[in-house]
């Protein structure tokens, strides 16, 4: 079974180094994202801001060129 899991470090490329590296570090920004959403004492916060993406700013509509 260890066979199987082996990994020969030595013959990794760049590009597989790119993709571990992205790999590991998007996995833990994800279970850093997840405790923090999912973590009862941060409830509040995130409720007053659940609708942030449906709210217009007022000074995006319009023109916005200066009317030039």
């Amino acid at each position: 079974m260890s066979g199987y899991f082996a990994t020969d470090w030595g013959a990794m490329t760049a590009t597989d180094w790119v993709g571990l590296i992205l790999t590991v570090v998007i996995f833990i920004l994800m279970a850093v994202a997840y405790f923090q959403v999912f973590r009862p004492k941060n409830r509040d916060k995130l409720e007053s801001r659940k609708h942030i993406p449906f709210d217009e700013d007022i000074e995006d509509l319009g023109d916005n060129d200066g009317g030039k």
